[in-house]
């Protein structure tokens, strides 16, 4: 039968006629390369707010196997009036429609939550059906409106994707009142409780503080973080991220604790390591600053890529795993029980809201301690741990019983009344600089610091990026980082001066909260900061914090550093994770930051070594027996303890391997960030990262620390 026929008509298609896409204009690397732009800046689609956009129609007569990334080339269909959708990492789906202006194409998605139950698919209230379709099967145009679960994306000249992250609860500048913003602020605190004070619970005891100094510590944590935080927020990137004492400075902090002329050490040398460390400390902290102030940091800028800071990051986490678990199996009962609480918490029950907030997800660290450690009070208070004739207040070497030496461990781990610290701190206490005394300078620990501060920045970047995706509208300028590890820098000099052991800087887990929270508001942080700076006033807050018990700690400290090597294994997201450069990259970086520092720390070490350190401590004497033996001391420290570090072993590979061997952008994920001239140009970008109260009038002659 003939298309003639009267009986038959051809099926009218969408009325009115939806307009075609505007094309894409390329960068003018992208012309020379055939490079097509996504939302992260060179990367493939993913959970995190990437999308993949159409590519250009070409004409190509077949398939074409690509490698490197793991699938096959198809040739684009031909554009047609109406686009289908497009799949987002297969689930999510993204609908490109003409802009206003011819020089931007507008993506519109619709994201689902974490845990969403995909009722976004179904048909709405008013008669539209799922991704774009209307009722008689036809695509239909997306509406203008935005709400709060979607996401905007405006595809420029440039290049760059840019966008609001319209499925935050509140965004940079949002500021919605005291009270919301005051709760928000709380929970965006007490959720990273962990990452905040629990590197004070590990360094001072091995530096042979008594649970008073570890009270005093943790006062003195508190009050840096709430002031440091404050100045990043007005002064530094301006982006909601919480400073701290990372755990990027634990390991090398512990190498300088058990250096061998601290061994020799009699009594309480608690003051006198710290004052080693302040000055180690304050000498790096300076060359932080000078790298971020100078700009010399934007330059470095360029070698900094997600295949770098990746297995950077992920090294740091795997560096513990000879402490955690061998603590937690002092006092298994109840460290077992940590962390499979938390787990629990995190991932079975993290779906489960309550008045809109998923508090299983987001305090599952508080939760967790706050049941094991109720648990083991009612253990301890039943006698579980009592045994007839043993005091736990004997040291173990005057211990003659043979019944007491068999239950010596469990009464000092599992018992939760062996510390004193809650007692016999003080109801108020001001945190003051030099509190310890004055410090210490020694070049060689003070050129380890110095190592370490370049992987805390290369940290900071990671954070700043993907912070940026989440609460900014566009990522920061190289000014704008540039500007935010000098502050950083001048962050640590405080604590430095203050004796926090550690130094200052972003802590990585901000984006995991960030993410989890919704919540990306500057005020709340600030608002946040301060309550912690009033806490940090109240001696008792530090002595309760100092009375959790050690396998407590040590059990948290599992899942911190699980969840940070995770969150720096997370920024492969932004590169082609499929490829086989990227993946022979990382493995060798992970693979020689576990190896390289295992040589070291076994070396001249055999079975009958009497070492005079707990063995969860041994990795970290390496400097006493490493392979560097020439005649300068010195140099033989430092390079036997930056080497055993397994971060300065996975950053050195991984930069070098990243940035010689050859890769397209889009493969490498290299990092975009926002121009100067288009964040002078465009009023969002200016709000977010401009310095407050017309103090970036100074910075005017120092274009590479700002606009």
């Amino acid at each position: 039968m003939s298309n003639s026929d009267p009986k038959v008509r051809p099926k009218p298609g969408q009325w009115p006629p939806a307009p075609e896409s505007a094309a894409m204009p390329p960068s003018s690397w992208a012309k020379r390369t055939g490079f097509r732009p996504k939302f992260s800046g060179e990367t493939n689609a993913s959970d995190s707010g990437q999308i993949s956009l159409p590519q250009r129609p070409k004409e190509q007569k077949d398939s074409q196997p690509d490698v490197e990334a793991g699938r096959v080339r198809t040739t684009p269909p031909q554009p047609k009036p109406a686009p289908p959708p497009v799949a987002v990492n297969g689930t999510d789906k993204a609908l490109v429609v003409p802009a206003e202006n011819k020089d931007q194409t507008v993506v519109k998605r619709r994201r689902d939550s974490d845990g969403g139950n995909g009722e976004g698919a179904k048909k709405d209230g008013l008669g539209h059906g799922a991704n774009g379709v209307g009722q008689n099967g036809a695509p239909e145009v997306p509406r203008r409106e935005v709400t709060r679960s979607e996401e905007v994306i405006y595809v420029e000249e440039d290049g760059f994707i840019g966008g609001r992250q319209t499925h935050m609860k509140y965004e940079l500048r949002d500021t919605p009142g005291l009270v919301p913003i005051g709760l928000y602020g709380f929970q965006h605190y007490l959720s990273m409780l962990g990452s905040l004070v629990l590197i004070p619970l590990v360094i001072v005891p091995a530096m042979g503080g008594t649970h008073e100094d570890t009270s005093l510590v943790v006062s003195t944590v508190l009050f840096v973080s709430g002031v440091t935080t404050l100045l990043h927020t007005s002064l530094g990137s301006r982006l909601p991220l919480i400073q701290g004492p990372s755990f990027v400075y634990l390991a090398p902090a512990l190498a300088i604790i058990n250096s061998p002329e601290f061994q020799r050490l009699n009594g309480n040398n608690f003051k006198h390591i710290m004052k080693e460390l302040q000055g180690a400390i304050i000498i790096a902290s300076a060359f932080q600053t000078i790298l971020g102030y100078s700009g010399l940091m934007s330059v470095f800028l360029r070698l900094i890529n997600p295949v770098v800071v990746a297995p950077t990051i992920a090294a740091v986490g795997f560096s513990f795993y000879s402490y955690g678990f061998p603590r937690v199996g002092t006092c298994l009962e109840i460290g077992a029980v940590q962390i499979l609480l938390v787990i629990m918490f995190s991932l079975y029950l993290r779906k489960i809201s309550v008045f809109g907030h998923r508090i299983f997800l987001i305090y599952a660290v508080p939760l967790g301690l706050a049941i094991t450690w109720a648990a083991a009070f009612l253990l301890t208070e039943a006698g579980v741990y009592s045994y007839k004739g043993c005091d736990v207040n004997v040291p173990a070497s005057n211990i003659i019983s043979e019944h007491c030496r068999k239950h010596v461990s469990s009464m000092k781990h599992c018992r939760v009344d062996t510390s004193y610290a809650l007692k016999s701190s003080p109801w108020f206490r001001f945190p003051y600089p030099l509190q310890w005394g004055t410090p210490v300078f020694e070049w060689k620990m003070a050129l380890v610091m110095c190592a370490v501060s370049i992987i805390s920045s290369v940290d900071s970047v990671g954070s700043y990026h993907a912070s940026s995706l989440l609460a900014a509208s566009r990522p920061p300028t190289p000014g704008v980082v540039s500007r935010g590890i000098g502050l950083e820098g001048l962050c640590s000099v405080l604590a430095g001066l203050w004796g926090t052991g550690t130094g200052s800087t972003t802590l990585t887990e901000n984006v995991h909260t960030i993410a989890v929270t919704k919540m990306g508001s500057r005020r709340a942080v600030e608002l946040g900061a301060c309550a912690l700076i009033l806490l940090s006033l109240v001696g008792k807050v530090g002595g309760f914090i100092a009375s959790i018990p050690e396998v407590m700690v040590a059990a948290l400290l599992c899942f911190m550093w699980a969840m940070l090597s995770a969150l720096g294994l997370s920024n492969l997201r932004y590169s082609e994770a499929g490829s086989s450069r990227n993946i022979i990259i990382v493995g060798l970086s992970l693979f020689f930051s576990l190896s390289v520092p295992a040589y070291f720390q076994q070396y001249g070490i055999s079975p009958n070594t009497n070492l005079s350190v707990p063995s969860y401590l041994h990795p970290y004497i390496v400097a006493s027996h490493g392979p560097f033996r020439s005649k300068y001391g010195g140099l033989n420290y430092f390079l036997n303890t930056l080497l055993s570090l397994n971060m300065v072993i996975a950053f050195l590979v991984a930069v070098i391997l990243d940035n010689t061997v050859p890769g397209s952008q889009q493969e490498r994920g290299v990092y975009v960030w926002s121009k100067t001239e288009a964040a002078r140009r465009e009023p969002a970008i200016a709000k977010d990262y401009e310095l407050p109260f017309r103090v970036s009038r100074i910075f005017r002659w120092v274009k590479w620390v700002g606009f």
